[in-house]
Formats: structure tokens, sequence, C-alpha cells
């Protein structure tokens, strides 16, 4: 099958849950013996060549890169707020050169497969049509409004105004673009949920983002237990703000009580006001490290304060991959059928974080016990070269 992917950001390197859900589809459909092209925006912010994708990722796939600004400029969003309709997310990846670009891979290329990555690629769709007969698929990585309806509720003043303005815009956006595709691949069950009572009614499949057990093996011979960990793009607010309310509202008591106790928090373009408001006793700053798995391997619980964010936790099914003891709310969690006690813990009050990580601290056993169910829970669940073969046979339907 001739599989064209396309995206609003080149997925390599894969620092966020984009990227590690597109590549590891990449990977999936390449060792399946499909043909796959990617078609990325190249943005400013997150601008890389060819040639630094290492060569064993290129070879599986026809990696093709356009520049597109997609910068976020105060002005120009201003503009937008004041004489536009349209969500200012989605307007900075409309981009004429990339349009040409498309135009002519597809007069240049014949797709039985066209997956466009996420909601932003998306407008693309009516050239789609014009240029191809291949079934167009809208993979939602999230419910996109619902990201910025959840940050405008934790904001104030203008900022909450301005966000509560743009998750109606985007609301207004992603609604109108259901059904121009063929069919719908969400990747959660909730997405799912969410999209058709919204109005979708084509064809759907979820397929969660799996998981490469031969990359993600547990290691403990480095582990330092007890301590704690929180690893995500710390550019990302759901991430800032979960970070925040934790070191506020949870770390100074559990610092009391374990003053030896370490928190580490790792991840890539922490904002320099981030970095200060981190600075607090047993609070370990060490921003983007240079192997995520081994970070992760070495630290014990992993905490995930999310009170906003919508689709699924990449790093949580990573960290359950490693045999990690989680504490995360119940956000963090959305989309991955966990039960609570059994594979992580959910906890969404301080009260509820500081006795689990306490519990974590205190009771190796327990600690122990969740990593290793855990494990066993991502093998038999999210496996990536079974969801992407279901994803092909879910495709071949439709053809």
């Amino acid at each position: 099958m001739r599989i064209l992917q396309v995206n609003n950001k080149v997925p390599y390197p894969t620092k966020d849950g984009g990227a590690i859900a597109c590549m590891n589809l990449i990977k999936g459909f390449s060792h399946l013996g499909h043909e796959v092209t990617v078609l990325s925006m190249n943005t400013r912010k997150h601008h890389i060549s060819i040639n630094e994708i290492p060569l064993q990722i290129r070879e599986l796939a026809d990696f093709k890169l356009v520049g597109v600004p997609a910068e976020i400029n105060a002005i120009s969003a201003l503009i937008n707020l004041l004489f536009s309709n349209k969500p200012y997310n989605a307007v900075r990846f409309i981009d004429r050169k990339f349009s040409e670009a498309l135009e002519n891979l597809l007069e240049e290329k014949t797709f039985d497969v066209i997956q466009l990555e996420g909601l932003y690629v998306c407008p693309y769709i009516p050239l789609i049509r014009k240029k191809s007969e291949a079934l167009i698929v809208y993979r939602s990585h999230n419910i996109e409004f619902e990201i910025w309806q959840r940050t405008a509720a934790l904001s104030k003043g203008l900022m909450k105004y301005y966000l509560k303005n743009l998750s109606k815009r985007i609301r207004k956006f992603e609604t109108g673009l259901l059904n121009k595709y063929d069919v719908l691949v969400p990747i959660t069950t909730r997405d799912e949920g969410i999209l058709n009572e919204l109005g979708n009614t084509k064809p759907s499949h979820v397929s969660q983002t799996g998981i490469d057990s031969s990359a993600l093996i547990p290691n403990a011979k480095n582990l330092e237990y007890p301590s704690v960990f929180h690893i995500g793009s710390l550019e990302w607010s759901p991430n800032q703000e979960g970070l925040l309310w934790f070191v506020e509202n949870c770390w100074t008591t559990i610092n009391k009580k374990y003053p030896e106790l370490k928190f580490y928090v790792a991840g890539r373009n922490a904002p320099d006001w981030l970095r200060k408001k981190l600075e607090k006793p047993g609070v370990v700053f060490l921003g983007e490290v240079e192997d995520a798995y081994e970070f992760m391997n070495s630290k014990a619980v992993m905490i995930v304060p999310l009170f906003s964010g919508s689709g699924m936790r990449i790093k949580i099914i990573e960290g359950m991959a490693l045999g990690k003891s989680i504490v995360s709310t119940s956000i963090g969690v959305e989309g991955i059928d966990i039960v609570n006690g059994k594979h992580l813990l959910v906890a969404n009050t301080s009260r509820e974080f500081i006795d689990s990580i306490t519990e974590l601290v205190e009771n190796r056993k327990k600690y122990d016990e969740l990593g290793e169910n855990a494990i066993g829970f991502i093998h038999e669940n999210f496996d990536n070269l079974a969801a992407a073969d279901k994803l092909i046979d879910f495709y071949k339907q439709y053809i």
C-alpha cells in the first residue's frame, strides 16, 4: 500500500507526543512492507535539515520537508483576534508554498491512503480531492478546542478572555471540518465519542499510539529509589501549569517530610520564568536530557499533574513501558484504560498527590508491583506493529 503522511511539523526528533505518534506509525507501516511518503511543514520553531534525520529513519520513508514560518507573533495574533473569525492556531499553518508542494507531489505520485496528522493540515483536503483519488484519513491526535477550553478555565484576566475566544473559534473550525475526510482515526475511544457527538458520521477506527518494545527496555541498574521526576515539553502550557501547581501545592509538604528526596524536572525549551519558579529546595532542574529513556530508567516515581490538555499522554505510555510507578491526574490518563491502584495511581488533589507519593516512597513492594503491572498492560495493549496492522486492515475496507 502507498501511504502519504501529511504533518504540520517534522516528526523528528521524537521529543513530544505528536512526533512520537507520527513516527511510530511510519515505523509500523514501513516494517509491514508498505511504501511511505512523509510530507512535513518544516517550521522555524522546529526547523531541521533532512541530513539531521538519521539514515535508519530516512530509510523508512521518503521524507519531503517544506519550509513554513508558522511563527507565533503577538501583533499577528492581535490582528487575527480583531479582524478574523478563524483561530490563529490554524491560520499559521495555511501556507501557499506548502500547498504547491502538496499539489506537485500528488501530480508526481499516486497514493492509496493520505493520512492527515492532526487538525491543522485538514484545510488541505479540498486540494487533495482535486488531485488524488486516495482514501483521505483524518488522524485526530486530540480534541483541539478542549485543550484551550481547559487552559482558559485555569487562566485569569485578559488571557482568560483571549483563550475562551480562541477555544470557541477552534471548536467552530474543528466541527466545520468534520466529514470532509473519508475515514476518521482517533487516538482514543474517548476522543472518538466526542467527535461522534460533534457530528462525525464517517467510519472510524481507534488507533492508539503504539510502543516499540525493542526501544523501551526497563533497566533498574542505575535506579535512584526513592526519587520523584517529571519529563515533558516545558514549552507546553498544560505541563507548565501542572508543574507549578505541584511545586506550590504538593512539593513543599513532601520536601519537609523527606528533605533528602529529590524531584527531577526534565524537558526542553523551558522559559526563564518557569526555571526561576522551579528554584525550590529539593527540585533539580535538568532541562533537556540527552537520552529520555535512560533518564526515566534512572528515576523512580513519575508524576503527571495535568489539569488541561486533551488526547493521550505518550509519556505515560512510555513510563509504564519502562516499569515506572506513576501518579497522574484523571485528565493525564484520559484515553488509557488503566485500573487505578493496579497500573498506576490517580490523584486529583494536593492531598491525594502527597499521599500517593508517600506510599510509593515508603512502600517499595507497592512501587515494584505497580511497575510490573504497567509493563504487562503496555505489552498487551500497545504493541506498535499490531496497531499499524489493524489500521491497514481498516483502510483496506474503504479503498
